[in-house]
């Protein structure tokens, strides 16, 4: 909504400046968007009348002026524009004047002096108009400031209005606000009724209540279609952004900002019989003003007469029954068009327009026969003659399809304590009188009747917001919270996830922060998952399901580097997983575990010259996780995981616990992302490592470490995890380290058989060990291996 202040300080002029106005309306909850000067910045020019013209000697184009400048005295000045003429009454810019982007001096144009520019409305940066002088009118005072005459130190002001505020549409809309919230008189129009000269009427049928439950009418004949718009309603339109088209169209729209009723003029002479407001016909067409041919939705009211129709209801009007310069007779309309009948209609056709716009918000529905009172008011002033004659209006209303004001109770208790402020019920009801409700008081209570304009104001808490308003956001203290607190305890044995970042970080990782809503099919490829749980009402369509991996998050952010030529990535994530139970439900509270997930994609290290180029692997992260768990014993299986490659994916276990998995991503799932080189991830409880012991001091053995390699053949098909598990569950204290070195398989093993060797690294921190103390745990070592898995020493 844009207006021009000097508008609306016409109805309302409160003690403030611009810059005090704007941040007022702002805190009031209209946002001024954008404020800006009305006309651009120039100085020192007059209004000029051209005394005489003569033809220039030297130039064929060029005329030679001479003007009067009132205190400033007759002027010569030399002018090419085609239109000037004798008598006219023109801007001239004086010597020393400065125009956007030129300053005025004294000049020799083709031998002759000249003394000054006679400007146009380009030149003046009014408009782009440069066809000629602009021209102004006969009774403009020569010699006068025409930023004074003109009023162009006015400033442009634009509200961001939300959609509840349909109110606040029109100039006395926002003069009642402003009124409301400074106790500055509100002058609004006289709107007297004008007395009927004629009966003629035309009927009006409301076959369609429910979307047009109160029409007015009334038709006007002997009007001057021709007739110029005033210069000071051609002036306030077209600050607020409507162009001026004629003066009957142009009543039509101020009475529209003026009062927030959109308004519109059918030439009667093109209408046959009463007026309809109807539903159309299966396959009805009409051609619009904007010459768009339109077939209107089974849902759509029209304006039609007995043969054809001539609108579409609160949206726009048909090209056929529209008013021209030939139009003599009109039928005024104002009408009261529901907000569900109009919403979403004038989109749907691929435009919009200021009436639909107003509509489909909210349009007071005691405003019609007001308006259409001020509008035949203007017309008759600017459009009326001798023949000019006024019908009586016509309405036609279905009291039972109107808005209803149902009393909403306020009290006052309610309202300090959901504010907290100290507000008297005195204060409360100052303020609600300034609103123009209807206030009855009980006690400390108040029966508030919302006005008819409102549309926003239907329980207790609407009321509570705009006593807010009014008192002022400004005026509501914001003290700090005080309340009794005390230190949380925090277990020097423990760690928090913060530790978790810092260590992921340091080995080259960065964090990011995926949505906990997910596609539906990012569960089905990276978690098998075809019964996630669902959101009711999820804020976009991509994002409708609850994640039950952090995959889907981490794969979205690599593709998203992929496609900006990042080729290594090393990214984590720390976040909520969401799973059903059993019995199919999803499950709440600590049953929403958090997970550590980890992507790492493309070469092990940043390109260079001393090292080889080689791309990640399985091992790279899976030596990434065994640091994460530094002193813990991780044990690897083999596992099936529908995001992973088959045989390269584990399931990661602790002491016996699955906590998680690690894999290198399907084949499948990096074409279908176009990701490139396969990444590896993986994804664990952070639980399980919260839960892990701080590391403790350990004395460090002044004697020799004795160290043994143990060659074994098992069955090919053995894993590596159980093996060395069942070592390490035997393995007294003095052993240090278990570690696999080599795995072989070929010539000269039996068919079925692989070796595997272990280095076993011994050393105590009292003595040195002695022969027979190795041998022992060789020795058990070597029979765990052949009891359990049916292994036996290699020869």
């Amino acid at each position: 909504m844009q207006f021009p202040e000097s508008w609306l300080r016409a109805l309302v002029n409160p003690p403030l400046s611009t810059d005090e106005l704007c941040h007022l309306l702002t805190m009031a909850g209209l946002e001024v968007e954008e404020r800006r000067a009305a006309a651009a910045d120039f100085s020192n020019v007059v209004v000029a009348r051209v005394l005489s013209v003569e033809k220039h000697p030297d130039a064929d184009k060029l005329k030679l002026c001479k003007v009067d400048a009132g205190a400033h005295g007759q002027l010569q000045i030399v002018c090419g524009a085609p239109n000037v003429a004798p008598d006219m009454r023109v801007p001239c810019a004086l010597v020393g004047a400065k125009l956007p982007g030129i300053e005025i001096r004294k000049a020799k144009v083709r031998g002759i002096e000249s003394f000054g520019m006679l400007c146009s409305q380009r030149e003046l940066g009014l408009s782009d108009d440069h066809g000629g002088l602009m021209a102004l009118p006969d009774d403009a005072p020569i010699g006068a400031d025409i930023r004074e005459y003109l009023n162009l130190d006015d400033t442009l002001i634009t509200l961001k209005l939300t959609p509840n505020r349909a109110d606040c549409q029109s100039l006395i809309g926002i003069a009642r606000e402003v009124a409301a919230l400074t106790g500055a008189p509100l002058t609004l129009p006289a709107i007297d009724p004008v007395a009927k000269t004629i009966d003629d009427t035309r009927g009006i049928v409301l076959d369609a209540p429910e979307a047009c439950p109160r029409y007015c009418g009334r038709i006007v004949r002997g009007v001057n279609a021709k007739a110029p718009t005033p210069d000071w309603m051609k002036q306030r339109i077209e600050r607020c952004g409507i162009r001026s088209i004629s003066a009957l169209v142009d009543v039509t729209n101020y009475v529209m900002l003026e009062l927030g009723q959109p308004l519109h003029a059918f030439d009667d002479a093109q209408l046959a019989g009463a007026i309809h407001v109807r539903m159309p016909k299966a396959g009805e067409q009409l051609l619009l003003l904007n010459e768009q041919t339109v077939t209107p939705t089974a849902d759509t009211a029209l304006i039609a007469d007995e043969q054809k129709p001539l609108a579409l209801a609160g949206i726009m009007g048909g090209e056929h029954s529209g008013i021209n310069d030939a139009t003599t007779d009109l039928f005024l309309e104002s009408a009261f068009f529901t907000p569900t009948a109009i919403a979403g209609k004038a989109r749907a056709l691929g435009f919009s327009s200021d009436a639909s716009h107003r509509y489909e918000r909210g349009v007071d529905f005691e405003l019609q026969r007001r308006a259409i009172e001020r509008a035949t008011q203007l017309i008759v002033d600017i459009c009326g003659g001798p023949s000019t004659r006024v019908g009586p209006v016509t309405e036609a209303v279905s009291p039972e399809h109107l808005p209803k004001r149902a009393p909403v109770r306020l009290r006052s208790a309610r309202t300090v304590k959901v504010l907290g402020i100290p507000l008297s019920a005195d204060q409360i009801g100052k303020l609600l009188a300034g609103l123009g409700t209807k206030v009855e008081r009980q006690g400390d209570d108040f029966i508030v009747t919302p006005p008819s304009h409102r549309f926003d104001m239907e329980i207790e808490e609407d009321l509570i917001e705009e006593i807010a308003r009014l008192h002022g956001y400004d005026n509501i203290p914001a003290p700090p919270p005080t309340a009794q607190s005390a230190m949380l305890p925090l277990p020097e044995a423990r760690r928090g996830p913060m530790a978790v970042r810092h260590l992921l970080a340091e080995r080259g990782y960065f964090e990011v922060v995926t949505f906990s809503f997910v596609e539906a099919a990012w569960e089905a490829d990276f978690a098998g998952n075809a019964n996630p749980v669902t959101l009711a009402n999820p804020i976009a369509s991509q994002m409708g399901v609850m994640r039950t991996t952090l995959l889907g998050g981490l794969v979205a952010v690599l593709a998203a580097n992929r496609k900006r030529q990042t080729e290594r990535v090393r990214i984590f994530e720390i976040g909520r997983i969401f799973r059903r139970d059993g019995a199919g439900q999803p499950v709440a509270g600590f049953d929403q575990p958090l997970r550590i997930g980890g992507l790492w994609a493309g070469p092990v290290v940043p390109e260079q010259w001393g090292v080889p180029t080689r791309h990640v692997d399985f091992f790279d992260i899976k030596g990434d996780l065994e640091a994460l768990f530094a002193g813990q014993a991780l044990a690897f299986e083999q596992l099936a995981h529908p995001a992973l490659h088959p045989g390269r994916a584990a399931k990661v276990s602790l002491g016996g616990t699955p906590i998680g998995f690690v894999g290198e991503l399907h084949p499948q799932w990096v074409q279908k992302y176009e990701l490139g080189s396969p990444p590896v991830v993986f994804e664990i409880d952070l639980a399980a490592w919260l839960a892990q012991p701080m590391p403790v001091y350990r004395e460090v053995s002044r004697f020799p470490a004795v160290t043994r390699d143990l060659a074994m053949t098992v069955a090919k098909e053995q894993p590596f995890a159980p093996l060395l598990s069942a070592f390490r569950s035997v393995a007294p204290d003095i052993v240090q380290e278990i570690r696999l070195f080599d795995v072989y398989q070929g010539k000269g093993l039996p068919d079925g058989q692989k070796s595997v060797a272990f280095r076993i690294v011994m050393q105590d921190t009292e003595r040195t060990l002695e022969d027979q103390d190795v041998e022992a745990v060789v020795a058990k070592l070597i029979g765990v291996a052949v009891e359990q898995f049916g292994g036996a020493l290699r020869s």
